[in-house]
């Protein structure tokens, strides 16, 4: 009789390569992971910057062709390299999803962002997730997701992980405050967010 195989193992769970953009800030990549709060383009330009340091290839930036709020060009620069962008705009809400999903399953960009004007499903979400995964097997890369969300908490279901960003700026000095809402293996934590010479830096952390 075979020896039946072991459900369980005390083997230490593999973790996945992550991208650091600063400090903790991090992202699991062939994952998809949720930004929230006032200044969270902001926060995905950081990302971006942080990409294409990395990785070749361009940014896909989808947001529906009725979102009033469009990013600002010369605003990017200092940022990330903004002559690697290329926008889409869906007219119909089901095809924002349907072009993060196809981007991500492709693997032709490193990074696929959702300006999104709602709320994903936990559906929907899983498959970016499964997306990512495929659009690695298939170019070798490690494409990353984020989804965009309004409100100040974010709560789209099963994401990787949720950030918040929100500007803090003194007189003499840009600012943010940032704060990790959830996280697999990290608890929620909250930054402070300066402004160096050589670009955004954490300057401590405040809970």
């Amino acid at each position: 009789m075979s020896r039946p195989h072991a459900l369980l193992t005390r083997a230490p769970h593999q973790a996945r390569p992550a991208l650091s953009v600063m400090g903790e800030l991090s992202f699991a990549q062939m994952r998809v992971h949720e930004l929230c709060g006032r200044a969270r383009r902001t926060l995905a330009a950081w990302v971006a910057g942080a990409v294409q340091a990395a990785a070749p290839g361009p940014v896909i930036w989808v947001a529906p062709a009725w979102e009033k709020d469009a990013l600002f060009a010369p605003g990017l620069a200092g940022l990330c390299a903004s002559e690697r962008f290329v926008f889409v705009h869906p007219t119909r809400p089901e095809d924002v999803l349907w072009t993060l999903e196809e981007v991500l399953r492709s693997g032709a960009a490193p990074l696929v962002v959702g300006d999104l004007p709602g709320l994903p499903g936990l559906t929907q979400v899983r498959r970016l997730h499964l997306a990512a995964e495929t659009g690695a097997a298939a170019s070798g890369g490690r494409p990353l997701g984020l989804l965009l969300t309004p409100g100040q908490t974010g709560g789209a279901p099963g994401v990787e992980s949720r950030w918040r960003l929100d500007p803090a700026h003194r007189p003499e000095a840009a600012g943010w405050r940032l704060t990790r809402l959830r996280a697999r293996t990290a608890p929620v934590r909250d930054w402070q967010v300066r402004q160096g010479a050589a670009g955004p830096e954490l300057a401590g952390a405040t809970g």
